[in-house]
């Protein structure tokens, strides 16, 4: 959950949020993919670091058809928050929390029977239909009923009094892939082949759900109702959609910035922070710069990463601890104490993406963002 900053002269390391940005990134999906489909922007994980309460206000702002979440909780705090728009849980629910999803008037995803025993009985207490998503496993091996199972599922579904399948929906397992296509295809048509059984069975779904946002970006035939927005919605994907192919124009919303806290020149040969896994090979100027793996800003980038002051790069060195990163000013003299130190963003003609460091790490550049701790404040930006 995003924090805001003290008025008490706080810490000076925060994320910078340009709001502005996530208004136009998802125009261009929705300009790319078109208006003859509904769209589901999904803002689990607290938006995927970039948080989920203001990143919802503007999206529904935009007009936004549906909101997703992971968990129950994620959804209870977006309608604390006033956010109305419709909410899907794409996690499901555990036992328990059915009637708060009732009561709160939020979707879940269902994909066993114990779900729909629970679901159905809730319903039944406030005496109306409650609508459900069915979640289809067709080849991620992940939450959702067999694609070769769903017969029994639907003879399951068949003896409710109180529910309604208002979407059959499924989740691509390598849709960001070209290597890939004939499995995504593969998973497409059992996909289909699904709807078909429930069809047939008279429990015909008023959605039809496939599409992330490499299926949306990349695979025309998996968004026929609804497509689910994720990282592109937040600029992020360069590393995950195919780069050969056509897709809309997204920029990056999270930006992460610090201070030079401290200044200090050390001699050659001599070993900087945890485990001297750093030494200099020359007379060197360093700067302590008051982040840390703690806030996200991941261990595995010591000795690897580029910090940007004054337009110029500064490399990270030494070992990165909870609290503190220290960075090469050598090259960088003119710098002094309360700099701006740019860790991911843009410093005039330089840049950090979010993508530059998940390759550090063999990561992808959602889990760069979503790990950015919550003592770092998110500070919201409405630019033009």
């Amino acid at each position: 959950m995003a924090i805001s900053p003290s008025s008490n002269s706080p810490r000076p390391t925060y994320a910078e949020i340009d709001l502005e940005k996530l208004r136009s990134n998802f125009r261009s999906a929705r300009k790319f993919i078109g208006d003859d489909v509904k769209y589901m922007a999904v803002v689990k994980a607290d938006a995927y670091g970039h948080g989920a309460v203001e990143c919802a206000r503007v999206l529904e702002d935009e007009g936004i058809d549906w909101l997703g979440v992971a968990l129950v909780e994620e959804a209870i705090e977006l309608r604390e928050a006033d956010i109305n728009s419709p909410i899907l849980c794409l996690g499901g629910f555990f036992a328990g929390q059915e009637r708060e999803l009732i009561q709160k008037n939020i979707t879940t995803v269902v994909f066993n029977k114990e779900q729909i025993e629970l679901l159905d009985r809730a319903a039944g207490l406030v005496d109306r239909k409650i609508p459900a998503h069915v979640k289809i496993d067709t080849g991620m091996g992940r939450l959702g009923v067999r694609w070769d199972e769903v017969a029994r599922f639907i003879n399951k579904l068949e003896t409710t009094e109180n529910l309604e399948v208002e979407a059959l929906m499924t989740h691509f397992a390598a849709a960001d892939d070209p290597l890939e296509n004939a499995f995504t295809d593969l998973q497409i048509e059992r996909f289909y082949d699904v709807v078909a059984a429930f069809e047939a069975a008279g429990i015909g779904p008023k959605l039809v759900d496939l599409a992330n946002s490499p299926g949306a970006v990349a695979h025309p035939r998996s968004r026929p109702h609804m497509v689910r927005l994720g990282g592109i919605l937040y600029g992020l994907g360069h590393d995950i959609i195919p780069r050969d192919i056509s897709q809309p124009k997204f920029k990056p919303v999270m930006s992460l910035y610090s201070e030079i806290a401290d200044i200090k020149r050390v001699s050659k040969g001599e070993s900087l922070g945890y485990g001297r896994t750093f030494v200099t090979g020359r007379d060197s100027l360093v700067g302590l710069v008051p982040i840390g793996y703690h806030d996200g800003y991941r261990r595995g980038f010591s000795n690897k990463a580029l910090a940007l002051i004054n337009g110029l790069s500064a490399p990270v060195v030494g070992r990165i601890s909870m609290d503190w990163t220290i960075v090469d000013l050598t090259d960088a003299t003119e710098t002094k104490i309360g700099d701006k130190v740019t860790l991911m963003g843009i410093d005039d003609d330089r840049s950090v993406s979010a993508e530059d460091l998940a390759g550090l790490i063999d990561t992808i550049s959602y889990e760069i963002t979503c790990a950015i701790g919550s003592r770092v404040p998110r500070i919201y930006r409405h630019t033009k």
